[in-house]
C-alpha cells in the first residue's frame, strides 16, 4: 500500500509559513523595522514605492552581519536572540523566531546588503523565492539594508487579495507608528514614493507623539508614571475633551513591544469613568514594564498578543495609575477640603435685643369654607390661572379641578375617538406628543402609543436630506471669514485630500496648506464655524474605519458621520413645535422606522397589548 502522507519541499512549506508572517505589505514592514532596532541602530530609514507591492527597504546602521551571516539569516529559525527555550522567557528583543526573512524570501526578492562593524568589506545576498540566486562582496557603511521587491511575485491569488494603495500604506504607516512610538531615542526617516513623509529626530515620548500626530497634542496628553514593585508604568493619556468616537489612537506597550489587549485597555478606560462624553474614547500612550519572565510573548505569530503571570494585579495597578494622572492634573471634578466652610453669621449691634420669632395661626381657618377666604393668617391658597394648575391659586376657585379634569378627559376621549377612525393622514395626531426623560417622544397614532428616539429619528431626517440634496446638487457652503487650519498626521492628511472633491459637495472648502496642514475655508451653511473642526474629525474617523468602503460608498460614508454628529443628542429638551416638526419630518422620510445605521427608531405598544396588561384588573 503506498504511503499517503508526504514531506513538503522546503519552498511549499515556506510559502505556507509565509502566510502566517507575511499578510500583506505592513506585515514585511513590521518584521524589518524590528530587526532593525534589535541591531542596535540609532538611524532607521523606511523606503515605501506603490504602498510597499514594487518595494520595501529598510535601510539602518546597526552591527550589521558578516558573510556567513548574511547568508544563513535566509534559513527557516535562523535567529541570533536565542539559544536554548529558557531564553523565550528572558526576551528583551523584538524579534526572536528566526522566520523573518525566510518568510518574506519565499514570496518576494530580497536583496540584502550589509556589513558588521568590524568588518572592512561588505556582501550583497539575492534570494528569489527561497533560492540564493547570487552573493557578491561590496563596499557599503556599517549597517543592513533589506529590499523586498515584487511582494508576492510568485504567489498571484495573495497579491489579488490585496486592497487599494491608501489602505495599505495606511497599514504602513501604522505599523511605522508603532515601533517609532516604542523607541523614541532611534532616528527614523520615512520616504514614501520619492517623498520624504517623516523625519522624525531623537528626542523624548512626547515629541514623537507630536511629530507624528501632529502638533495640536502638545496640550492634549497628561503624564502617567507609576512605580511598584510589580509594574512599571509610563507614557500619556489624552484629556477627556479630545477623546473620539473610533478607537485610533490607543497605543499599549509591553517591554518595548506593541501589544493588544482588551483587558488591560478596559482598565485605562475605566479610569475615565464620569468624564468621557456618550461613546467616546480617549487616547494613550502607555508604557508597561514587567518582569520577562512573568509573561509570554510566545503566543502568537505576530507578536500582538501576550500572555501574563498576574495580569490582574497589573490590571489593578494601571487603572490606579491612570486615574492617580488624571486626579493630578485636575481633569476630574475635586473637592478642596481646604477650603474654609464655616457659616459667616452676621454681626448684631451691641445692646440689642434678639427676640425669638413667632408664628400666627389661625386656628379657626378652614380652607373648604369660602367665608373664611379674607382671612387666612397670612396664609395665600393656590389659585388656577389659564386652566392650569399654578401653586399661586386662591381657594375660592378649588372646585374649578374638577371642570378641568373632566373637560382634559373629554377632550383626550374625543382625540382618540378621531385618530382610531383616521386612515390617511396622521398629521392630526402627531400634534398629541410630549417628550419622555429627554430621550423619546410619545405620541398616539389609530395602532397605539408610538416611542420615538429623537435623537435616530433627526439622524434618518439629515441623512436623507444630505443625500437627496447632493443628488440635486451641491450642499450650499458658507466661506468663512477667518479660514482655520486643521493639524493632521500624514494619513488624515492624504484622506482627505484624497476625498476632498466628495467633501466639496457637502459644503467642505478644504486646501492644502503645506506639510500636513489642511486650510479649512468653508464649511457647510447648516454648520457651526465651532463645529467644525469635530465634524471633520468624525468624517476622517469613519472613512478611516471604513476605508474599503470609500470608493463605492463615499458620499453615504460622509452623510452618515455629519447626521451623527449634527443630531440632536440624547437628553436635548425640545418644545412642542420642535417635536411635532420632528415628527413631521420623520414621517416624510422615505424610511422613517430605522436609522442609517439600522437601528430600529420607533417602538409601537398596540391597544391589543395595552389590554393584554390591563386585563387581569377587569374582573375584579
Amino acid at each position: 500500500m503506498s504511503s499517503i502522507i508526504n514531506i513538503l519541499p522546503d519552498h511549499v512549506a515556506n510559502q505556507i509559513a509565509a502566510g502566517e508572517v507575511v499578510q500583506r505589505p505592513a506585515s514585511v514592514v513590521k518584521e524589518l523595522l524590528e530587526n532593525a532596532v534589535d541591531s542596535g541602530a540609532t538611524s532607521i530609514q523606511l523606503i515605501i514605492k506603490d504602498a510597499g507591492k514594487t518595494l520595501i527597504q529598510v535601510i539602518d546602521n546597526g552591527k550589521g552581519m558578516t558573510d556567513l551571516d548574511a547568508r544563513i539569516s535566509f534559513e527557516r529559525h535562523a535567529t541570533s536572540k536565542l539559544k536554548s527555550s529558557d531564553d523565550l522567557f528572558a526576551l528583551t528583543t523584538k524579534g526572536f523566531r528566526g522566520e523573518a526573512l525566510a518568510s518574506i524570501a519565499a514570496i518576494a526578492q530580497v536583496e540584502l546588503k550589509t556589513r558588521h562593524e568590524n568588518s572592512e568589506m561588505g556582501t550583497s545576498v539575492l534570494n528569489e523565492g527561497c533560492q540564493i540566486k547570487e552573493q557578491i562582496p561590496l563596499a557599503w557603511q556599517k549597517g543592513t539594508s533589506v529590499a523586498v521587491k515584487n511582494l508576492f511575485f510568485n504567489v498571484p491569488a495573495r497579491r489579488n487579495f490585496l486592497k487599494s494603495d491608501n489602505i495599505e500604506f495606511g497599514h504602513i504607516l501604522e505599523e511605522f507608528t508603532r515601533v517609532s512610538l516604542a523607541h523614541p531615542d532611534i532616528e527614523f526617516i520615512l520616504n514614501n514614493n520619492g517623498q520624504q513623509s517623516y523625519f522624525l529626530g531623537k528626542g523624548n515620548l512626547k515629541q514623537r507623539i507630536v511629530s507624528l500626530l501632529g502638533s495640536p497634542y502638545q496640550n492634549r496628553l497628561v503624564s502617567v508614571n507609576t512605580e511598584t514593585s510589580v509594574v512599571v508604568v509610563n507614557g500619556f493619556i489624552g484629556k477627556p475633551e479630545y477623546a473620539k468616537k473610533k478607537r485610533g489612537e490607543q497605543y499599549l506597550f509591553v517591554n518595548g513591544r506593541f501589544i493588544k489587549n482588551n483587558y488591560l485597555s478596559h482598565a485605562i478606560i475605566g479610569a475615565y469613568e464620569g468624564l468621557l462624553q456618550f461613546q467616546t474614547v480617549p487616547s494613550f500612550f502607555i508604557f508597561i514594564e514587567v518582569d520577562p519572565k512573568t509573561i509570554d510573548v510566545n503566543i502568537h505569530p505576530t507578536k500582538t498578543e501576550i500572555k501574563f503571570e498576574d495580569d490582574k494585579t497589573i490590571y489593578t495597578i494601571l487603572r490606579s495609575a491612570v486615574k492617580m494622572a488624571i486626579g493630578q492634573n485636575n481633569i476630574s471634578p475635586s473637592l478642596d477640603f481646604e477650603t474654609e466652610t464655616s457659616i459667616e453669621l452676621p454681626v448684631y449691634p451691641s445692646g440689642k435685643i434678639i427676640e425669638q420669632p413667632k408664628i400666627n395661626v389661625n386656628t379657626s381657618y378652614n380652607p373648604f369654607n369660602t367665608s373664611n377666604s379674607k382671612d387666612t393668617g397670612g396664609f395665600t391658597a393656590p389659585t388656577f390661572k389659564s386652566g392650569a394648575l399654578n401653586k399661586h391659586a386662591r381657594t375660592e376657585n378649588w372646585e374649578s379641578i374638577y371642570d378641568i379634569v373632566k373637560n382634559k378627559d373629554r377632550e383626550e376621549s374625543q382625540q382618540s375617538i378621531l385618530i382610531e377612525h383616521q386612515t390617511d393622514n396622521q398629521s392630526e395626531s402627531l400634534t398629541n406628543c410630549f417628550q419622555f426623560q429627554g430621550k423619546f417622544i410619545v405620541t398616539s397614532l389609530k395602532s397605539g402609543l408610538v416611542l420615538i428616539d429623537q435623537s435616530l429619528a433627526h439622524k434618518r431626517i439629515l441623512y436623507e436630506r444630505f443625500l437627496n440634496q447632493i443628488s440635486e446638487k451641491h450642499l450650499p457652503s458658507q466661506q468663512l471669514l477667518f479660514p482655520f487650519n486643521l493639524e493632521l498626521n500624514l494619513s488624515e492628511h492624504g484622506l482627505l485630500l484624497d476625498n476632498s472633491e466628495l467633501l466639496a459637495q457637502f459644503g467642505f472648502n478644504l486646501n492644502p496648506f503645506g506639510g500636513t496642514t489642511i486650510a479649512v475655508q468653508g464649511v457647510p451653511v447648516f454648520m457651526q464655524e465651532q463645529d467644525a473642526e469635530f465634524a471633520l474629525q468624525q468624517i476622517i474617523n469613519d472613512l478611516k474605519e471604513n476605508a474599503s468602503e470609500i470608493k463605492n460608498r463615499g458620499a453615504h460614508l460622509i452623510a452618515l458621520s455629519l447626521c451623527n454628529s449634527q443630531a440632536i443628542k440624547p437628553g436635548k429638551i425640545l418644545s412642542h413645535d420642535e417635536m411635532v416638526n420632528l415628527l413631521g419630518e420623520l414621517f416624510a422620510c422615505t424610511t422613517p422606522y430605522s436609522s442609517p445605521a439600522g437601528k430600529p427608531i420607533t417602538v409601537t405598544i398596540t391597544t391589543e397589548e395595552l389590554l393584554k396588561r390591563f386585563s387581569s384588573y377587569h374582573h375584579e
